[in-house]
């Protein structure tokens, strides 16, 4: 299994590999709900798109493919053209690399308060505590250096999972706090904005949900809300059950809507796809993006065996760096075009330690301590794709040599 698992840069591979293959010491507290229903109420595609969370007003989301709407939710966000963006990838335990990045950057004095953070999946855990700001730095650190896999999961799921999230939402039951949305909901109120990703999978469709709105809304019903949508966006599909949001339809029905990891849409949001495909898109309004990508993207070569666990983690890997590179190239483009300032930072060749299964803690503080000298220094946008490539080549070389 450790051989399987020596790699930097794929975190939900990582994971999936240890639900197919091995089971996961549960954590203390309650179990799971075993118990969960399969049954859900027909409802229509009109009553889907009208529906809002319940005990909340509508507005609190918009479609994360629609290039109108999210044009529209921009021009009503002030700072969004006043102060830099941060786009935080997927990744998994990976994203001690973002957090150590964000302690580091806030250690040199020059983070910027940024004008909007979206964030997918590992991204999304991390994303509200970099919006509220530099004194949640400690919370990001204890998040990703002190958790271990059972503290994340558990094997053994139900009828749509393989395994089971009820220890992470517990970790967000205790992270996510009043204090949290209040914080975030001040940052909204001057003009910020937080966007963090789900793929609702009735639709297939990405869901933007405005997490500022959520926390301005106050009270126990956001609260939850909250919270769902930062489980949901982290739920690898398949291997993590999916976060089912209550929501009321334009009817007066009661719905159940099934909310996934975002990062089934992208590895990460910048803007709607036909936004950045579109040979005439608008330019976003943003100043500078910052991308942080919460993996390795060059290629890592181990001898795969005939088995069906290694040819299905090696398939994902391929897969999952595959996307991430295609993504970044479009939006490499699009900043191109649009004389966007887009910089982006990975996991690269400066960091070469592997771990030897998912939530390592050892791998995870040492990736958090490099995230945090690159914030620190100045240096953790240093990443070019050529670069990249000739790193590769030269350290094959050199391994051939010896």
């Amino acid at each position: 299994m450790s051989g399987l698992t020596r790699r930097r840069g794929l975190g939900h591979a990582a994971v999936l590999m240890l639900c197919l293959g091995a089971a996961v010491p549960a954590a203390a507290g309650p179990g799971p709900d075993k118990g969960r229903g399969t049954a859900r109420a027909e409802f229509t595609a009109a009553d889907l798109a009208a529906a809002r969370p319940e005990g909340l007003p509508a507005g609190l989301r918009l479609p994360g493919d629609d290039p109108q709407a999210f044009r529209a939710y921009l021009d009503a966000a002030p700072m969004a053209s006043r102060a830099p963006w941060l786009v935080l990838s997927g990744g998994g335990e990976n994203g001690a690399f973002s957090a150590g990045l964000l302690k580091g950057w806030s250690e040199a004095g020059t983070r910027p308060d940024f004008g909007v953070v979206t964030g997918v999946s590992t991204g999304a855990l991390i994303a509200p505590f970099a919006f509220a700001g530099a004194a949640w730095d400690d919370a990001l650190r204890q998040a990703y250096t002190e958790t271990s896999a059972a503290d994340v999961f558990e094997f053994g799921g139900s009828t749509d999972s393989l395994a089971d999230t009820w220890p992470l939402r517990r970790q967000i039951e205790r992270t996510v706090t009043p204090a949290l949305l209040k914080a975030v909901a001040a940052e909204q109120g001057r003009g910020r904005r937080l966007l963090v990703v789900t793929t609702e999978l009735d639709s297939g469709r990405p869901v933007l949900w405005d997490m500022g709105a959520v926390a301005a809304q106050g009270g126990p019903s956001a609260l939850k809300l909250f919270r769902e949508v930062m489980l949901a966006s982290a739920a690898i599909p398949g291997v993590f059950p999916p976060v089912m949001i209550d929501a009321d339809t334009a009817r007066g029905r009661r719905i159940q809507e099934m909310h996934a990891d975002g990062g089934t849409t992208a590895p990460f949001f910048l803007a709607p796809g036909a936004t950045v495909t579109a040979a005439s898109g608008d330019r976003l309004p943003a100043p500078a993006v910052y991308v942080v990508v919460n993996n390795a993207l060059r290629p890592d070569f181990q001898v795969a065996q005939r088995t069906m666990l290694s040819v299905l983690g090696r398939s994902l890997s391929a897969a999952i760096r595959a996307q991430t590179l295609g993504a970044i190239a479009l939006a490499r483009v699009y900043a191109d075009r649009t004389g966007l300032d887009l910089k982006v930072a990975t996991i690269d060749q400066r960091f070469s330690q592997t771990s030897s299964a998912p939530f390592e803690q050892g791998y995870m503080r040492a990736l958090f301590a490099h995230g945090e000298a690159l914030g620190r220094d100045g240096t953790a946008f240093d990443w070019s794709p050529d670069g990249l490539v000739t790193s590769t080549v030269q350290a094959d070389r050199r391994a051939e040599m010896r």
